[in-house]
């Protein structure tokens, strides 16, 4: 049986919104004689759209592996190259995410996930500050694109900062992944050249009973505070308007990411008790508890006191100082990947986090909370802000369009 036509079979079933899946697989894999390929299992044949409102990979939930890559454009590319670009990436992505191979079935794929379904791949291109300067677009950068401040725990590395192009790519299985990668890196050239890229992973899919907040590497249960899809105020949060000025146009219904390499001093927050990590974070370790009491999903009692007079969330706790009571109502969509680069020269864990946000204003959304973070949060010590990057992410493209043509052909 050839890829597409396993693929159709499996896809076929229980079509509903954004995600298409097959039931019946999640048993396990069938046994099968050699000649015959596996069938897919639930999480293979799970398949995001490449086109809608938005692009896919900002509300998705979290991916088991992600690639972030920056690319800037060669000397000499402008806006007409950069136009066939997005076209070439856009059509490699569209058929990827559809669990086809990255030529539409020619010979020239790498074959790397020749076997395997979409695996809720996605990939989400933005441009950042530079991208515009590039291809005579100045007069279209939007304001959300003005240069992040300085913060005293940023030690950040210019060569794995920023960066014309960006695209964050996500998937349930490590090899399709990687095919994406691969094959957008081939079709880069001869436009664009890769500026940094950085690699990360979470839980995978069926790990727990049940679907919950993901930890990072700390232990740390990551991710409660952030908004949900049924607040009345989502899309306000995360998606760019329609606005007034019709230069901005091709931003609308697309969002803002701000992502830091986020380097985690591990071998001194794991000289941390549990209980003194707790009182850094303000959150219990085990379930993600606010230590005022109750469940993850409790809301946080920040004026209770213990019996000593003290405040139970202490006033530099992580969590108090970056909830949206404490920051004028200031929230992000975070959705982010752990990475483990191996030992640093100083022979520690080069790990931690690739800390992704998703706002419709970077100027309201994470730069007043990493302002107040920078002002005293008790988890400073234990972390450092390496890498840097601000990209406008174009709304999603509609059936025979290309991310990012409202912009390059306005």
């Amino acid at each position: 049986m050839s890829r597409r036509r396993l693929l159709g079979s499996a896809g076929a079933a229980g079509a509903t919104g954004l995600v298409l899946g097959a039931t019946g697989g999640a048993t396990g894999f069938a046994a099968t004689r050699p000649e015959e390929p596996a069938a897919l299992t639930t999480v293979g044949s799970t398949r995001l759209m490449f086109h809608g409102k938005h692009q896919p990979g900002i509300t998705t939930p979290l991916q088991a592996r992600g690639h972030l890559v920056a690319f800037d454009l060669v000397p000499g590319a402008g806006r007409k190259d950069a136009a066939a670009l997005m076209r070439r990436w856009s059509d490699v992505a569209r058929l990827l995410m559809a669990g086809e191979p990255a030529d539409g079935g020619g010979a020239h794929d790498t074959g790397i996930a020749l076997d395997a379904g979409p695996s809720s791949l996605t990939v989400t291109f933005g441009f950042g500050r530079t991208f515009f300067e590039r291809t005579d677009l100045v007069a279209h950068r939007p304001p959300g694109l003005d240069p992040l401040p300085p913060f005293s725990s940023d030690h950040l590395d210019a060569k794995r900062s920023d960066g014309d192009l960006w695209v964050q790519i996500g998937a349930d299985d490590a090899l399709v992944a990687f095919h994406a990668l691969r094959s957008l890196q081939k079709e880069a050239a001869p436009a664009a050249r890769v500026r940094w890229q950085m690699n990360g992973f979470n839980r995978s899919p069926g790990a727990t009973a049940q679907p919950m907040t993901a930890r990072n590497l700390m232990g740390q249960v990551d991710g409660t505070g952030n908004p949900k899809p049924t607040d009345s105020d989502f899309d306000q949060r995360v998606f760019v308007p329609v606005g007034t000025d019709a230069r901005y146009d091709w931003l609308a219904g697309g969002s803002y990411a701000v992502v830091r390499r986020i380097r985690m001093l591990l071998d001194d927050w794991e000289k941390l008790s549990v209980q003194r990590q707790e009182q850094v974070i303000g959150r219990r370790k085990k379930d993600g508890a606010p230590l005022s009491g109750g469940t993850e999903t409790t809301a946080m009692d920040l004026d209770k006191a213990g019996p000593d007079g003290k405040l139970v969330i202490p006033d530099n706790a992580h969590a108090r100082i970056s909830s949206p009571e404490k920051n004028s109502g200031a929230a992000m969509l975070r959705r982010p990947f752990s990475y483990h680069d191996g030992i640093a020269t100083d022979g520690t864990a080069d790990a931690g986090l690739l800390f992704i946000c998703w706002q419709a204003d970077p100027l309201r959304g994470f730069v007043p909370v990493q302002r107040k973070l920078d002002r005293g949060d008790a988890l400073s010590p234990f972390i450092r802000h390496e890498a840097s990057g601000l990209f406008a992410v174009p709304g999603g493209a509609a059936e025979g369009e290309y991310v990012g043509q409202r912009l390059l052909e306005s």
